[in-house]
């Protein structure tokens, strides 16, 4: 399976970055193309200052113009959205696949107070259920957004998914860096699946705070391991995973036989 993450700082409604991208993507048989967090839609603390109709006038805009690129150029585009229903904000994960469209609302938000999404976004707060999950080429992605990553209960749901990888939009920023990437090849490692997390890049200041988004996107391995990663300058990132390493992995460290043996008992 070959995928990609297009690593950028927010575009608003300029498409001309993603088309390009995308045509470059498409000639190097890309199937699949994630975004990172807030790349189509400006920073979380700016939408807090923008009206409901303009967000939804851009999220419109938006999914018309990935609809398009999706069906063009055949491949499956995982990006983040606002989205807006009957004048509430959503935060969601939109799929565009080429004959399709999806999204997945997330579900856990970060509730800080400098940074308080569950507040602004109408995302309903009920029982976990599995994150978005779809195949292509036989090939089986889950969707998450970045916080959700922290929680072993949606990772429950992976793991009884047999998923090949998660794919990872995220927005992580100050000093992260190093506690996002153990906590990425952790993950990949006690689930054996590949991790591929698309981090945008830029910054925002605000009274209080420098928000450096400092990219570092990354593909761990179903073993652990850091596979390849970005800088911090917008790039496109094509890697290539294997289901047959996915199975290789889950088989030589048995960590879900060893839970299968005692469910029962």
């Amino acid at each position: 399976m070959r995928a990609a993450v297009l690593q950028l700082s927010a575009q608003g409604l300029s498409s001309t970055k993603l088309y390009n991208y995308i045509r470059v993507a498409h000639k190097k048989g890309v199937k699949v193309l994630v975004l990172g967090e807030y790349i189509l839609n400006p920073f979380f603390k700016e939408l807090e200052a923008m009206s409901v109709s303009m967000i939804k006038e851009q999220a419109a805009q938006q999914i018309t113009i990935l609809k398009e690129l999706s069906t063009t150029y055949k491949m499956t585009i995982i990006a983040p959205l606002a989205i807006v229903k009957k004048k509430k904000i959503y935060k969601t994960i939109a799929k565009f696949a080429p004959n399709s469209t999806s999204y997945y609302q997330q579900q856990l938000l970060i509730n800080y107070s400098h940074w308080n999404e569950e507040k602004f976004f109408s995302n309903e707060i009920k029982k976990l259920e599995s994150p978005m999950i779809f195949k292509v080429d036989g090939f089986k992605f889950s969707v998450m957004s970045g916080f959700e990553l922290h929680f072993d209960e949606l990772w429950s749901h992976i793991s009884s998914k047999n998923i090949d990888c998660v794919l990872l939009p995220s927005v992580s920023t100050f000093d992260s860096y190093e506690r996002w990437k153990s906590l990425i090849l952790s993950r990949a490692f006690t689930h054996n699946c590949y991790v591929l997390r698309a981090n945008r890049i830029g910054e925002y200041k605000d009274k209080e705070f420098k928000w450096e988004f400092y990219g570092d996107s990354i593909l761990a391995s179903p073993n652990g391991e850091l596979l390849t990663h970005l800088g911090n300058k917008e790039e496109l990132m094509i890697v290539d995973m294997s289901h047959t390493d996915v199975i290789r992995s889950r088989r030589s460290w048995g960590f879900k036989e060893i839970i299968n043996k005692r469910s029962h008992l």
